[in-house]
C-alpha cells in the first residue's frame, strides 16, 4: 500500500514517521519542485508498505509551495504519489485548529485514520478526550491515542492501518454537496466561507467530546514564566548569545579527540598502501589521492555531527521558535521579518535547504531580501575549512574560562550574521514593494528531545555530507592528483633535472622534498596556481591555495581536500606528519617565512565567510527567484565582498 502522512506542523508528524519507519527511509524531491519528499517503508508480516510524509499544512488550500505539493497530489487520484490510505496526526492539545485539516482530508473520500498524538500533553493541560464519541461524530473513523515521542500506541497505531480497512466517512462533514473533495474551490471568497463554516462545526463539536477539568499549576502556566525570561528584550539575546558560545565551544572541545583519531588512521591507511603495494601509478594514487581525498571528508563527521545534534535539541525543546519570536523586532529595521529568521538560523547547517524554506515568507521583498543574503550564514560546508585554519593559526589558549579557538569560531559565525545583516539592509533600499507584512507564529510547549529521532535525523545529515560532499570531493581529488602529477611535455622532468644531487646521505631527505616542491610547481595544477597567484598575493596566499580556491568553488569543503591531496603529492607518509603538521611547515620560497601565520589564516577564514563558493546554491537560487540575474548578482557580491575584505584582513594583521 501507499499511505500519505499528513498533519499540521508542530503535530509530531516527523516522530510518527521515524517510529513507524526508522532508518528505512529516503529523502529526494517532488518531481518538478524543490520540496523535501521523504519516503519510508514499514515492514508487517513480510510485506512492505510505502510511507509519504507529506510537508506540514494546515489547511488543503494552499498558500506556500509546500501546501501546493499537498494539495496536487490529494485532489488528483491520477497523481503518482495518490495514497491508498491517509494517516492524519492530529495534536490532542490542540484540537480545534488540527481538526480543520482532518474534516479536509477526511472529505476527500480516502480512508483515513487519526493518529490522536500529544494525548499527555493535552492530560497535563486538563483537557479530556472522548475518543469514542468523537470517532461516532465524525462518521466511524478510526482514532488511536498514541504518544509518539515515546513510541507508545505506535504499534495499536500501525495496526489499525495496515490490517483492516479505514472506513470512509459515510457523509462529507459539511453535507451532501460536498462530496468527495468538492469543497476544493479556487475562488478564494468561497474559500473563507468554507473555512469559517467548518470551524464553527467543529467549536459545537467539541462542546461534546472536550471536557475541561481543574489543574492546578497549569503547565501552560509554567511555560509562560519560562518563556517571560527567554522571550525577555533584553534576556532574551543573551542567553541565546550564550548558547551559541557553548554550542561552539562544544564542537572544539568534544570533537578533537575523535577527529585526531581519524586523521592518524587516515595517515597509517596511506603509509600502508605506499609500503605494501608495488610502486607505480596506482599506488601513487591511492596513497596521495584517494586516501587523503576521503580524510577530508571523514575527519569532519565529529564537528558535523555535533552541530546538528545541537540544532535539533533547539528545535525539538521547543527554543528554536522563540528565537524566531525574539529576532522578528530585530530584523524588521533590516527589511525582513521574523520569518527570516528560519531559513538564516537554518544557513547555519545548509544555505540550500534554507532558501527553499523562504517559500514560508508571503512578501515578495523580504523573500528575495532573505534569499540573496542567506548564503552569507555560516554553514556546515565552511566549518571544516574554519577548523583547519583555526588549528593551523590559532594558539591554543584560554581567555577565562573560554578557548580563544572556539571564541575565533563563534566570532566567523557572528561576522556572517551581521554581513547577512548589513547585505539586507542595502537590499532594502533597492527592492521596492508596497506590501506590508506581519508574524504570525504558535509557541510550541517545552518538551524533551526523543533521543532515537536525534539518532534518525544525525544519521540522514552525516550520510548525506558524506555521500554528496563525499563523492565531489572524491572525484576532485582524483582530478587533482592527475593535474598535480603531470605536466605539459617534458617541464617537470626538466625542471627537476636542475636540482643539484645529493653528495651525501644526509642530504637526499632534503633533496627528495625539494623534487616534488618543483615536479607540483610545474604541473598542469602548478601552472594554473601560479597563473592566478598575481591576483591573490596580496591577500596572503600562494599558488596552493589558489589551486584550493578554484577547485573549491564546487563546494567550499572541497578546499580541505584539495589541501589533503596537494600536501600529499610526493609525501613520505612514513614520517606520520598530519595535514596540519605539514601545512605548518610550508614556508614561502622568497623570503623563507611561513606561508600560513595568523594573518593569512585570518585572511582565507575571512574570505570562506563571505565568498559564495557552492555551485549548488547558486542553482537553488535560479530556481527559486527563476531569474538568472539573482544568482549573478549573489556571485558578483558575495565574491567582491570576500575579496575586499579578505585584502584589508591581511594588510592590517601583517
Amino acid at each position: 500500500m501507499k499511505i500519505a502522512l499528513v498533519g499540521n506542523p508542530n503535530s509530531g508528524k516527523t516522530s510518527v514517521f521515524n517510529q513507524l519507519t526508522g532508518l528505512n527511509q529516503k529523502v529526494g524531491n517532488f518531481p518538478g519542485v524543490t520540496v523535501d519528499k521523504k519516503v519510508g517503508y514499514l515492514k508487517h508480516e513480510n510485506v512492505s508498505h510505502e510511507l509519504i510524509d507529506l510537508p506540514g499544512i494546515y489547511s488543503l488550500y494552499p498558500k506556500t509551495q509546500d501546501e501546493e505539493v499537498v494539495y496536487d497530489i490529494l485532489r488528483n487520484p491520477d497523481h503518482a504519489d495518490y495514497p491508498d490510505r491517509i494517516l492524519v496526526v492530529v495534536d490532542a492539545s490542540n484540537l480545534e485548529r488540527n481538526l480543520l485539516l482532518f474534516t479536509q482530508v477526511m472529505d476527500l473520500g480516502v480512508p483515513v485514520t487519526m493518529a490522536l498524538n500529544m494525548t499527555d500533553v493535552a492530560d497535563r493541560k486538563g483537557l479530556v478526550i472522548d475518543t469514542q464519541k468523537l470517532s461516532e461524530v465524525l462518521g466511524g473513523i478510526k482514532i488511536v491515542p498514541i504518544i509518539a515521542r515515546t513510541g507508545e500506541g505506535m504499534e495499536v497505531l500501525m495496526e489499525e492501518v495496515i490490517h483492516d480497512a479505514p472506513p470512509v466517512a459515510s457523509e462529507p462533514f459539511l453535507g451532501g454537496e460536498f462530496d468527495k473533495g468538492q469543497f476544493l474551490i479556487d475562488n478564494v471568497d468561497e474559500r473563507k466561507a468554507r473555512v469559517e463554516n467548518r470551524y464553527k462545526k467543529i467549536r459545537q463539536l467539541l462542546t461534546f467530546v472536550l471536557k475541561q477539568k481543574p489543574v492546578s499549576g497549569s503547565i501552560v502556566e509554567r511555560h509562560r514564566k519560562v518563556d517571560k525570561f527567554l522571550t525577555h528584550p533584553v534576556f532574551g539575546y543573551l542567553v541565546f548569545l550564550g548558547v551559541l558560545l557553548v554550542i561552539f565551544q562544544a564542537i572544539f572541545a568534544w570533537a578533537e579527540w575523535p577527529m585526531d583519531l581519524i586523521d592518524t588512521l587516515f595517515l597509517s591507511a596511506s603509509a600502508w598502501v605506499q609500503d605494501a603495494l608495488p610502486p607505480g601509478v596506482f599506488t601513487d594514487l591511492l596513497a596521495e589521492g584517494i586516501i587523503p581525498g576521503l580524510g577530508g571528508v571523514v575527519i569532519f563527521i565529529p564537528q558535523i555531527t555535533l552541530l546538528f545534534a545541537f540544532i535539533f535539541i533547539l528545535e525539538e525543546t521547543g527554543y528554536m521558535s522563540r528565537v524566531v519570536f525574539i529576532l522578528d523586532r530585530f530584523m524588521r529595521p533590516f527589511g525582513l521579518n521574523g520569518r527570516s529568521v528560519v531559513p538564516l538560523i537554518s544557513g547555519v547547517a545548509c544555505a540550500i535547504p534554507a532558501i527553499m524554506a523562504t517559500r514560508t515568507i508571503d512578501n515578495w521583498k523580504e523573500r528575495l531580501i532573505t534569499i540573496m543574503v542567506t548564503p552569507l550564514m555560516s554553514c556546515s560546508a565552511r566549518l571544516p575549512v574554519y577548523t583547519l585554519l583555526i588549528a593551523l593559526v590559532v594558539p591554543d589558549q584560554y581567555i577565562g574560562p573560554f578557548n580563544l579557538k572556539g571564541l575565533v569560531l563563534l566570532g566567523l559565525y557572528l561576522i556572517g550574521l551581521v554581513a547577512a545583516l548589513l547585505a539586507a539592509l542595502v537590499s532594502k533600499w533597492i527592492v521596492k514593494s508596497q506590501q506590508k507584512s506581519f508574524l504570525v507564529m504558535e509557541l510550541p510547549l517545552y518538551k524533551m528531545p526523543r533521543w532515537n529521532n536525534l539518532v534518525i535525523t544525525l544519521w540522514e545529515k552525516v550520510r548525506l555530507f558524506v555521500f554528496d560532499a563525499g563523492k565531489v570531493i572524491f572525484s576532485i581529488s582524483i582530478i587533482l592528483w592527475v593535474l598535480a602529477s603531470y605536466g605539459p611535455g617534458d617541464r617537470i622532468e626538466e625542471a627537476v633535472s636542475q636540482i643539484p644531487k645529493p653528495t651525501t646521505e644526509a642530504e637526499v631527505p632534503d633533496y627528495e622534498k625539494e623534487v616534488s616542491s618543483v615536479a607540483l610547481a610545474n604541473s598542469y595544477i602548478g601552472i594554473v596556481g601560479h597563473a592566478i597567484e598575481p591576483a591573490i598575493r596580496p591577500l596572503g596566499y600562494n599558488w596552493q591555495i589558489g589551486i584550493a580556491l578554484i577547485t573549491s568553488f564546487a563546494a567550499r569543503e572541497v578546499f580541505v581536500g584539495s589541501m589533503a591531496t596537494i600536501y600529499s603529492i610526493g609525501e613520505d607518509f612514513d614520517s606520520e606528519e598530519t595535514l596540519i603538521q605539514r601545512m605548518r611547515n610550508e614556508t614561502n620560497r622568497l623570503t623563507g617565512e611561513p606561508v600560513y601565520t595568523l594573518a593569512s589564516g585570518l585572511s582565507l577564514m575571512i574570505f570562506y565567510a563571505f565568498a559564495m563558493q557552492c555551485m549548488s546554491t547558486l542553482a537553488i537560487v535560479l530556481r527559486e527567484t527563476k531569474n538568472w540575474k539573482y544568482p549573478f548578482i549573489q556571485l558578483v557580491y558575495m565574491t567582491g565582498l570576500a575579496y575586499v575584505a579578505a585584502l584589508i584582513t591581511y594588510q592590517l594583521l601583517s
